[in-house]
């Protein structure tokens, strides 16, 4: 006859319980993710796809990531600060910090265009801008932004390049992640992962018991 797993000291009490509560939070965050976090990013996503044919507006004064991919203007008073930063097969973009009021304005970034040299300074002395509104880079890895719920800062990526800058690309939607429907897998594989391996150490206690009593 097989042992049983509850053979010699049968099954402990506190170890399971432990076990079945945290299989039972992975089921309930992968059915978090697929019932109410993907169909939100789903909605989500669609209202951004439509926003490239929305009338353009004025460049927000505070994040709102519901504008990404809607047309945009706004004026820059005084470039303040220029950086570049990496962009791909494109080589690096400049991004510019502006004022866009008096000295407490909410100021505005402004990515002028893309180019390959990485010692590359442009200059640009500000005014009128156009573009398309999308996320800023962001610094923060993604550990912290799991704990720092911070917004994104947006940018108006011009139209037209400042002079010795290639043209931006269009901002994408697909640069905007939904990866919700693997996550609630991957929640669901890590409940059945610890199942199993529970069930096998239960199994293995099981067996060893009996030598033990021996």
């Amino acid at each position: 006859m097989p042992p049983s797993v509850v053979s010699g000291r049968g099954i402990p009490l506190l170890p399971t319980l432990i076990v079945a509560l945290a299989v039972a939070a992975m089921i309930g965050l992968g059915l978090w993710q697929l019932t109410i976090r993907l169909p939100q990013k789903e909605a989500a996503l669609a209202q951004l796809a439509a926003n490239p044919a929305k009338p353009e507006i004025a460049f927000p004064r505070l994040p709102d990531d519901s504008l990404l991919f809607r047309r945009a203007h706004g004026y820059c008073v005084e470039p303040v600060s220029g950086n570049l930063t990496g962009a791909g097969k494109a080589g690096f973009r400049y991004i510019v910090e502006c004022r866009t009021g008096g000295a407490e304005g909410p100021g505005m970034l402004v990515q002028l265009g893309t180019t390959r040299d990485p010692m590359a300074k442009p200059v640009w002395k500000g005014g009128e801008v156009r573009g398309t509104i999308s996320h800023a880079p962001d610094g923060r890895s993604m550990l912290a932004s799991l704990f720092d719920r911070t917004p994104k800062r947006l940018l108006l990526v011009a139209d037209t390049p400042a002079a010795g800058l290639a043209a931006n690309a269009a901002p994408d939607l697909s640069s905007v992640p939904n990866n919700h429907l693997a996550y609630g897998v991957q929640w669901f594989l890590f409940a059945l992962v610890a199942t199993v391996i529970y069930g096998l150490a239960l199994r293995w206690r099981g067996r060893k018991s009996p030598r033990e009593a021996a």
